[in-house]
């Protein structure tokens, strides 16, 4: 891989966090998280468009706030995520809850007015029991799925999220049962798809939307890949979404059905608009013909996409003296786990890619790029007994505000008996 050159971070503001909140750290930018939303709020639409902020990507109160004050609605993945939104000042009625579990909850959340979309059979009838004659949504597995890795692939045969597509005269059966009003219908086929099966779903949810004639929104999920290191190529949502919107717009021409589009972006929004400040807290090598690491203060509890996807993440050691001075390094993490690394090969955690970085000392400040997405929130937290890590906001002032404490030793054991 060829070395970074842009820069992830400024220099004199990483050292000013580091001093005030020490390492490791996550730093949001709110002048870039305000720039995503704004292309994803462009996303080309026929009747109507609403973006939904996927959270699971990152769930810190201030970055919900900050995209509802900015006109995104919640996309939540849990009840738990759908309370802690409402806890965070989102209004129910703007939070759409698409859940793997059925919560506990759900007659409250219902209540509340959160949207729900069933994701199985068991989901719609327990829906149905508790809101008889109610609107509400269904997830279907449209038998087709993409996504940068199989583990991040949520559709076709080998995928159990939504409704399988055969079994749509079962979901029409239960709704009538119950004598609910199917109104959306939702998919999502991955994170970081190919643009061309995402329009390729998106065709296919068209066709499935006419079986349901009370169906007003079609939500198509997110997924959409976002360039985190050189090499990568990120989506571009017009492009996307001119072929989408045409589909929409015919579809209303053949009907006269004109669907409301929903999409839910977690990295788009996210990815790139942060990174993790740590310190080289050391180095070593394994002698002749093996390999000089970089040991970090931070890891998979804070990273832990490369040790489970093999994903690939801009590395800077910010603090580097020695101009022109480099070497070949693999970035280690803190944690006592041989696959706590960095710098794997690109889709293989087992693999190891050394990575060209500018030479390094013990001391040095280092960031980690494209971490806003899938990482304070997706962590090995407390591994190694290591306290969770508090994250920052760099306004679009300059402004450096704290929006998350680092956890304490107490903590961590509080609720140990």
């Amino acid at each position: 891989m060829k070395t970074q050159t842009k820069k992830i971070i400024d220099p004199a503001v990483a050292e000013k966090i580091a001093r005030k909140f020490s390492t490791p750290c996550y730093v949001y930018d709110e002048a870039a998280l305000a720039r995503q939303a704004k292309a994803a709020l462009a996303f080309p639409n026929a009747f109507g468009l609403t973006v939904r902020y996927a959270m699971k990507a990152a769930s810190n109160a201030a970055i919900l706030r900050l995209f509802n004050s900015l006109g995104l609605h919640i996309d939540a993945s849990s009840g738990f995520e759908a309370m802690r939104a409402i806890r965070a000042g989102i209004k129910p009625c703007h939070i759409s809850l698409s859940s793997q579990q059925l919560p506990k909850n759900l007659a409250e959340l219902v209540r509340l007015g959160v949207l729900f979309n069933a994701c199985s059979i068991h989901q719609l009838e327990s829906f149905g029991k508790i809101a008889r004659g109610a609107e509400v949504g269904v997830r279907i597995n449209p038998g087709l799925g993409s996504g940068g890795t199989n583990r991040t692939n949520v559709g076709g045969p080998a995928s159990s999220f939504g409704i399988w597509r055969d079994y749509i005269p079962e979901i029409l059966s239960t709704a009538k049962k119950y004598s609910l009003k199917i109104v959306r219908i939702h998919t999502h086929i991955g994170s970081g798809s190919d643009p061309l099966v995402w329009q390729k779903v998106a065709k296919m949810s068209i066709d499935t939307v006419e079986r349901f004639p009370d169906v007003r929104t079609l939500d198509m999920g997110g997924g959409f890949k976002v360039a985190r290191v050189e090499g990568e190529k990120s989506t571009d949502l017009q492009k996307v979404g001119k072929p989408v919107a045409k589909l929409v717009a015919d579809f209303a021409k053949r009907t006269g059905r004109k669907l409301h589009f929903e999409i839910e972006p977690g990295t788009f929004l996210l990815a790139n608009c942060a990174c993790v400040l740590a310190t080289v807290s050391d180095i070593c090598d394994t002698g002749k013909g093996g390999y000089k690491f970089i040991k970090l203060d931070t890891g998979m509890t804070d990273i832990l996409r490369p040790s489970l996807y093999g994903a690939q993440h801009p590395i800077e050691i910010v603090t580097a003296k020695n101009a022109g001075a480099s070497e070949q390094y693999i970035v280690a993490g803190h944690c006592c786990e041989s696959g706590d690394i960095l710098t794997p090969a690109p889709a293989d955690p087992e693999a190891l890619a050394p990575r060209r970085l500018p030479k390094a000392k013990i001391g040095d400040l280092c960031a980690i790029g494209g971490a806003g997405a899938y990482c304070s929130s997706m962590s090995a937290s407390n591994y190694n007994s290591y306290p969770a890590s508090p994250e920052v906001m760099v306004s679009r002032g300059g402004k450096i505000k704290l929006i998350r404490r680092r956890q304490t030793e107490e903590q961590i054991t509080e609720n140990e008996l």
